[in-house]
């Protein structure tokens, strides 16, 4: 998605099914808002315009301090403040963005509204907002706030939140629910840094609402469109192009419909999605971040190709198959390929590591970001599989081709 609601990042979901771990998610990615600052002044400010910046900075400071008495006149911020209550805000501040000076003694604006959690988010994340207000007696309040697109956690009902040693877990789930996720995120942590070493924050940020209703108004996107997926991960909008990706959603529904074994792979893939966002660019394929995200997943949990690739494992049987890496555009959402996409990609991944070692698959992976195509995108892939193994895209597909036939042909 692009335009000026966040939208994902590409991350991936995974769902237990008869005969392995089938994969289902979508490969998207946050648009970039410029990095979050203070209300900014026209060169000719509108007679009313300062006053409701003034409001509104009145009310980021009342919300941080968890002041009811600071609390602008006029508006409804005692439930926010229940809401917000246990969340560690490090920051909270309002830039208009869409404003009109008013006719009479109503107006409605829109707003970035930046949140920063301490200890985990290193720039705030970025939502737009629609803000409502009304002048009684001289004076203007804030009438109504409302999501205009992704919604925040406290839009969702008062927001509980769970530490663990590597991560923060806040949301609406219950409490038996929230504390299962911060196990598998605390696992998830060290097991990731096995892979891609310590050059990372080492810590998780997730939400985990309460219901699938409530995952979509996060994500900001239509009901339902995400069903089945366990989990995605995103960006902050407004974070520079090099810091790491700080969300991790859970799909209630979904997530809870995994096992022990399924909860970890999903939470292993999601934050080695975390771990490479410094490495990761526009230009990595698909391919590439899904497929080390699932190597990282499945490493050491003792699945057999079978069970980790059932989709693979019937078309490599299939007379006549060849393998082909995966477009960007086989892994969106709905697509009727996609469970073989994230197998393909896995596999491919799995072979470099295999073959030439993990150390070398991660450098590939950083090289790949460290550098966009000047020429075609399979002229750039092949000139990195060169320089890195020694082989081209053409070679490097004929071994896969014979990897594939030996792990799964009959």
């Amino acid at each position: 998605m692009t335009g000026s609601a966040p939208v994902l990042s590409r991350r991936a979901a995974l769902l237990l099914a008869a005969g392995g771990l089938v994969q289902l998610s979508p490969p998207q990615v946050r648009d970039r808002i410029p990095a979050f600052a203070g209300p900014t002044a026209a060169a000719t400010v509108p007679a009313v315009r300062p006053e409701l910046e003034a409001l509104l900075a009145e009310r980021a400071r009342a919300l941080l301090r968890r002041d009811a008495t600071a609390l602008p006149t006029g508006e409804a911020g005692q439930a926010l403040l229940r809401r917000t209550a246990d969340l560690p805000l490090a920051e909270l501040s309002y830039r208009v963005a869409e404003f009109s000076e008013p006719a009479g003694d109503t107006v409605t604006l829109t707003a970035e509204l930046g949140w920063r959690v301490a200890e985990y988010d290193e720039y705030p994340s970025v939502l737009r907002r629609r803000l409502s207000f009304r002048r009684v007696g001289g004076q203007w309040g804030l009438t109504e706030e409302q999501a205009d697109g992704p919604a925040a956690p406290w839009d969702l009902g008062p927001v509980s939140v769970v530490r663990g040693r590597h991560c923060l877990v806040l949301g609406q789930a219950a409490p038996a629910e929230l504390a299962r996720t911060v196990a598998a995120a605390d696992l998830a942590v060290p097991l990731v840094g096995e892979v891609w070493g310590a050059g990372w924050t080492g810590r998780l940020l997730i939400e985990h609402p309460a219901t699938e209703a409530q995952f979509d108004r996060l994500l900001g996107t239509p009901p339902g469109q995400y069903a089945g997926m366990a989990a995605v991960t995103t960006a902050a909008a407004g974070a520079p192009v090099r810091t790491p990706a700080d969300r991790i959603l859970i799909n209630p529904q979904a997530y809870a419909g995994l096992s022990e074994l399924g909860r970890r792979v999903v939470t292993v893939h999601e934050a080695t999605h975390v771990a490479t966002r410094a490495d990761t660019r526009p230009w990595t394929p698909l391919w590439l971040s899904e497929g080390v995200a699932d190597h990282t997943g499945y490493r050491g949990t003792g699945r057999t190709p079978q069970q980790i690739a059932p989709a693979l494992a019937a078309a490599a049987a299939a007379p006549g198959f060849a393998p082909a890496l995966p477009a960007d555009t086989d892994f969106a959402a709905g697509s009727p390929g996609i469970a073989l996409a994230y197998e393909l990609a896995w596999s491919a991944c799995d072979l470099i590591a295999r073959r030439f070692g993990e150390r070398r698959l991660v450098a590939f992976y950083r090289a790949a970001g460290a550098a966009g195509p000047t020429t075609t995108r399979e002229e750039w892939l092949d000139g990195l599989l060169r320089t890195a193994f020694g082989l081209g895209l053409d070679e490097f597909t004929r071994q896969w081709d014979d990897d594939l036939h030996r792990r799964f042909g009959h």
